[in-house]
């Protein structure tokens, strides 16, 4: 029986072979890589998926020797009434659209333009479920013409990708779990995940930061709640929260400017069987034009809210636009300067802080991903922001992570822990001094064992105050202290002492009294034999 691992192995074979023919018709490492890569093992997975139902439902198609040619032998009433029995999370797929069917049709002519409309009309048959949509309205369907970035033999390009496609078999893993997902999606983006620059962590956050934003957000059985990121890239934060709380308890919901992102968040959202909240997931600018709206017009509010949002980013064209009378209660603690030079350097986590605020419903939870110096700011939009979170009693706590938790940015990052119930203690942890440096590349990462990710999960969540690492603190204690929120500011400044006798100390006093005697005497010899020097080299 072939283990989890050979499946792993023979996925993450499957992705580079797709890479190799991509590279053979000199497309490595092009900017269409991408999209022709994560678009084609959608196909695959989708194709794969549907013929996995169609032989779970129908056990004479299951039995064939040819199961193609029994499935499209049956007429088209019964074709019909199978796939009506399908999960609403299985594309629907016709015979011809198959990729068994274009393997056999692969010598044709003009077997570019066959491969690319098979997959189009794959997009638009599926369009209502699989289509994600943009904050104008206009739907981003599954696929695109995928020959046309190749400039020449582009018949021998798709058929090169059939050819790969055909020899594999996603049917035997669609009983895996989150991890396995989870490696294999991580495994297809490695290459993908930078972008202008190498703003890494704009499609992927590292694992052991979103296990913790996770299991400290959902310690309990919860159902029928909402997720959102508002800057959810590929919604690896999403993924770890839904799979925390049960996928099928949670819909989830997104925004994020980066068409980019908006396809990897789909692509992750169908591989961790949450397809159903693929229509809420939207392409747009979420701080000038938030999406999700209630029946009445105003933002919607969650039920759980993770992001990691850009720090800074320059928002200058659309800073004035910012300052209207419907975003004055969002934007409570006001909009960041534009700074005369260096315009890249606006804090537009601010923005997205104080969005998630506002965006969180009554009995809402957040985890935010925001620069250490947030947390002790000493005036300004940062400090504001902290204040209302204290007066208004909607604070969790706060993990300052180890520094290169990011493997690409030197800025040290603490999780912020919002809870609109928790009217009792805050917990506040330092993490910084945990984890292993190694090295990524040209930088350095620092990797958190599995005992070390669960030691600050533990300690959060039983509000546990441990010396050196945690505290926990009333929300007095922290106006008290200027709504600082570093763990470090409370920690109880350690003076170590023994208890003696009035005789003892009197016999210490003595012979320190002694000692200083001795000294002083000492001191008062060598300044004598100094000065009798000085004078003998005076009269020499």
């Amino acid at each position: 029986m072939t283990t989890t691992t050979q499946f792993e192995t023979q996925t993450k074979n499957l992705i580079d072979e797709l890479k190799s023919v991509c590279a053979n018709y000199g497309l490595g490492n092009d900017g269409n890589e991408f999209k022709i890569i994560t678009q084609v093992f959608l196909y695959k997975f989708l194709n794969d998926k549907f013929v996995h139902e169609v032989k779970e439902l129908d056990a004479n198609i299951a039995k064939a020797e040819k199961w193609e040619d029994a499935l499209r032998d049956l007429p088209a009433d019964d074709y019909e009434m199978l796939t009506m029995q399908m999960r609403e999370s299985t594309a629907n797929i016709l015979p011809d659209q198959l990729i068994s069917s274009l393997y056999k049709r692969q010598n044709e002519p003009k077997f570019s333009d066959l491969f690319d409309n098979t997959l189009l009309d794959i997009a638009k048959n599926n369009s209502d479920i699989f289509s994600v949509i943009t904050e104008g309205g206009e739907k981003i369907v599954l696929f695109e013409n995928i020959s046309k970035y190749v400039t020449d033999k582009r018949d021998e390009f798709c058929k090169a990708i059939i050819n790969k496609l055909v020899n594999f078999s996603f049917e035997h893993i669609f009983h895996e779990k989150f991890d396995f997902y989870a490696t294999i999606f991580e495994y297809l983006i490695k290459d993908y995940n930078t972008n202008s620059g190498g703003k890494y962590a704009e499609y992927f956050t590292p694992h052991a930061v979103a296990k913790i934003m996770a299991r400290c957000l959902v310690n309990e059985n919860v159902s029928n709640v909402t997720c959102y990121d508002p800057s959810a890239g590929s919604g690896t934060l999403l993924m770890n929260l839904a799979h925390q709380i049960g996928e099928d308890k949670c819909t989830i919901y997104s925004q994020d400017i980066s068409q980019k992102s908006s396809n990897l968040l789909r692509l992750n959202l169908i591989l961790n069987n949450l397809v159903h909240s693929i229509p809420n997931v939207v392409k747009g600018n979420t701080i000038l034009e938030p999406y999700h709206k209630d029946k009445n017009g105003r933002l919607q509010q969650f039920d759980y809210i993770v992001s990691n949002p850009p720090f800074k980013l320059d928002f200058s064209d659309f800073s004035t636009d910012l300052d209207s009378k419907e975003n004055h209660e969002r934007f409570f603690a006001g909009i960041p300067n534009i700074p005369k030079s260096k315009k890249e350097s606006m804090a537009i986590y601010l923005l997205f802080l104080q969005h998630i605020m506002f965006s969180l419903s009554e009995k809402g939870k957040a985890a935010i991903v925001v620069p250490t110096g947030f947390i002790t700011a000493q005036s300004g939009i940062d400090k504001k922001i902290r204040e209302r979170m204290v007066e208004s009693k909607m604070l969790a706590g706060v993990v300052s992570m180890p520094s290169n938790i990011f493997a690409t940015t030197g800025t040290n990052v603490s999780i912020l822990f919002l809870d609109k119930q928790n009217k009792g203690d805050v917990v506040l942890i330092d993490a910084s001094n945990l984890g292993t440096t190694i090295k990524e590349g040209k930088n350095q990462k620092t990797v958190l064992s599995y005992d070390e990710e669960d030691r600050i999960i533990d300690t959060f969540n039983t509000k546990t105050a441990v010396a050196d690492f945690s505290v926990v603190v009333t929300y007095d204690e922290i106006k008290a202290k200027n709504y600082s929120l570093s763990a470090g500011q409370y920690f109880e400044v350690k003076i170590e002492y023994t208890d003696i006798t009035a005789e003892e100390f009197k016999e210490k006093m003595n012979a320190f009294e002694s000692s200083l005697e001795a000294l002083f005497a000492e001191s008062k010899t060598l300044e004598m034999e100094i000065q009798n020097n000085l004078k003998e080299l005076k009269y020499e």
